[in-house]
């Protein structure tokens, strides 16, 4: 007996009676109504699979519109049930009608059992396919959900980037293709996660490409896709990303490491919007919004004969440069802020705070590695601290990137600068103790300390 609930509609009794005793031994749930007016008020009707319904309900008539209008109520309250459409007046015309309407099929009275109940499985299948692809359609929803959740915001208030943000907000609900520079560690994806979030494709996926890490002989599968033996080891058909990321927004990172043959396959694809399969000859059409990402300097690249100039053309429509940290000084402490609050709550390390000192140095220091690094930085001063204080010593950071000449020197002042610093530091900030250890009068310190100030200020 198969799991279903079937509702006849008829104003014959002998109808109802009919179909109730050969359909209750074939589905589990058969319920009557004699009257059409009852369909309105019928509880869970959006549970129910079938629906047999008569054309014809008034006595002389036989235009069958009372069934197609009973039809479409019930379309309209429960779409993805089957309406089987019944009537002694067959004619074509109607048929198709009712067909075009949303009905799954047409009967004629007087029927054939056997005819009818393979119907009445039709329309079960057919059912159980429109739920079965209600599904999946949640379920994409659902992964695509998944797959563009960022948890990582782009924080900062300083001027250099509410100036990309700003012109991020103009460019978004365009489907401009952008070309994303700057130094590694800026946060490039985070700029194209917000170009995504902000346009009309933000309920599309969000595909991410590191295009440093495709060799060049599967550039073409993992891009393009390909059919089934169409190489040694293509035992299924594959989905390429451009593919994956139709109507929503391919990101391909690390642009400036393609091969030359590579781009121009890339080329082809994006002006054609179009790509080919490995092993097939049938193009498959592509709507994308294309943002792409490097550190290398492009223009260079071209001079050398190492990118191609209408690649680059292609690409970036819209330009936009992503400032290193060192630029964003006004940032560098909201964002050690954030990252202290998260790995804080992350290692259970609740209460924990930087000291002023500790502030100046991270002001001071230039983040070679910009936001990475100061987000590695900070979630090993959380995980090795001991205090409720990270203080200055908590921090081990490149000493040789914080001078501003010869990354391998460090002038007298900087030493001097630096033996103060570790002296307050490990006085807990008393000028007296630190004066007596560094061997000068308290007086000594202070004008030293004076002295340094001005250049510890302009790298803020």
């Amino acid at each position: 007996m198969t799991d279903a609930k079937i509702l006849v509609v008829d104003d014959n009794k002998s109808v109802l009676s009919a179909l109730e005793i050969l359909l209750q031994f074939e589905y589990k749930s058969v319920q009557t109504l004699f009257n059409p007016n009852q369909i309105s008020s019928f509880p869970n009707l959006k549970e129910v699979d079938i629906v047999l319904l008569d054309m014809n309900f008034s006595a002389g008539v036989n235009t069958g519109n009372e069934g197609l209008y009973w039809l479409n109520e019930i379309k309209k309250r429960s779409p993805d049930t089957s309406v089987i459409m019944m009537t002694a007046y067959g004619a074509v015309d109607l048929a198709v009608k009712a067909l075009k309407q949303g009905a799954s099929d047409f009967i004629l009275k007087p029927w054939n059992n056997e005819k009818l109940l393979a119907t009445v499985k039709s329309a079960h299948q057919l059912r159980k396919s429109r739920q079965e692809i209600h599904q999946l359609k949640n379920k994409e929803k659902e992964l695509k959900q998944v797959i563009n959740q960022d948890n990582s915001p782009i924080i900062g208030e300083s001027t250099a980037l509410q100036e990309v943000l700003n012109l991020v907000r103009k460019i978004a609900r365009t489907d401009v293709n952008v070309l994303i520079t700057g130094e590694n560690g800026t946060g490039k994806e985070l700029i194209a996660r917000e170009l995504h979030r902000l346009s009309d494709r933000k309920n599309e996926v969000f595909i991410n490409v590191d295009m440093g890490s495709i060799s060049d002989n599967l550039f073409e599968s993992e891009l393009f896709g390909h059919v089934k033996g169409s190489f040694t080891d293509a035992k299924e058909d594959r989905t390429g990303k451009f593919e994956a990321a139709n109507l929503g927004t391919l990101f391909l990172d690390e642009i400036g490491n393609l091969s030359l043959q590579a781009q121009a396959k890339l080329l082809s694809a994006i002006q054609n919007k179009s790509i080919v399969k490995v092993g097939s000859n049938k193009p498959v059409e592509v709507d994308i919004r294309l943002i792409c990402a490097t550190n290398c300097n492009l223009d260079q690249m071209v001079d050398s004969g190492l990118f191609r100039e209408d690649l680059l053309y292609r690409i970036n429509t819209i330009h936009l440069e992503v400032p290193p940290l060192r630029n964003r000084n006004g940032d560098i402490l909201i964002l050690a802020d954030f990252f202290l609050k998260k790995y804080s709550a992350k290692y259970n390390k609740p209460g924990l705070r930087i000291n002023s000192m500790t502030q100046e140095k991270l002001m001071n220091y230039p983040w070679p590695g910009n936001i990475r690094e100061l987000q590695h930085t900070l979630e090993r001063a959380v995980i090795l601290s001991e205090g409720d204080v990270l203080r200055p010593t908590d921090f081990l950071l490149n000493t040789r990137s914080g001078s501003s000449n010869d990354p391998g020197m460090r002038t007298l002042e900087e030493m001097e600068y630096e033996m103060i610093q570790k002296a307050l530091e490990f006085n807990d900030g008393n000028y007296s103790a630190a004066a007596e250890q560094l061997g000068v009068s308290r007086q000594t310190l202070y004008n030293k300390i004076k002295k340094h100030k001005p250049a510890a200020d302009n790298g803020k």
